[in-house]
């Protein structure tokens, strides 16, 4: 979901964030610093894949984790020179030499490019992530058409946190009325023990998409 700038509205972001305690965030579209202010002295591990660069400053995607997290790799999946997208893996690790992978992505806004860049992170996937090894896929696939269940849940073995509750994906834009289903938490290895959208006014005020909070279990 893509932050807004304000120190204030970062401020209560945080605040927010913290009455929930979640043990990793993804963000999209992480403006500067942003991340590091919203991490600070809570996840001591973080990680940013820095997408786009202009002359007032650059965004991305960024993990924060209470893992500590043993490597990180940005991935640049833009299709062209006026979206600049990217997938930013982080592996953290678990107890009992335990390794769970991370991804956060942000796709295109055009069905083609969106189509290719499915088709880079089921690559990416299946070349660089031992079948075993948990991992959680989380962002904006921008994919209100649901073209995305193809080849995450049939090809790779995912399942998505919110459908697998709800029977739908969830409604996620715009924030003050969402009616587009854009925003995913797909995972492998694990049980989803719930899946809910942040829905109240304060977080109806913090971005132009709706968060999600996902509790998932480890098998």
């Amino acid at each position: 979901m893509g932050w807004l700038t304000p120190k204030s509205t970062l401020k209560n972001l945080r605040q927010e964030i913290e009455l929930l305690h979640p043990d990793i965030i993804f963000l999209q579209e992480s403006k500067g610093n942003q991340f590091e202010f919203l991490a600070e002295e809570i996840w001591p591990h973080v990680t940013y894949g820095k997408n786009a660069v202009y002359p007032k400053g650059h965004h991305g995607n960024a993990i924060l984790s209470k893992f500590p997290l043993i490597s990180s790799h940005n991935t640049d999946i833009s299709m062209g020179a006026y979206e600049h997208r990217g997938l930013l893996h982080a592996t953290a690790a678990l107890s009992h030499n335990k390794n769970l992978h991370l991804l956060c992505v942000h796709l295109g806004l055009l069905k083609k490019d969106r189509h290719k860049q499915l088709k880079i992170i089921v690559d990416y996937i299946n070349h660089n992530i031992p079948q075993h090894e948990p991992l959680i896929l989380g962002g904006d696939f921008n994919d209100w058409r649901k073209h995305a269940t193809e080849p995450l849940i049939n090809q790779l073995g995912l399942h998505e946190a919110f459908l697998h509750h709800h029977g739908a994906y969830a409604k996620t834009y715009p924030a003050w009325a969402p009616v587009l289903q854009l925003d995913r938490i797909y995972c492998r290895g694990f049980l989803s023990s719930s899946a809910v959208r942040l829905t109240n006014r304060k977080w109806k005020s913090l971005s132009d998409h709706i968060a999600i909070e996902v509790c998932l279990k480890i098998t």
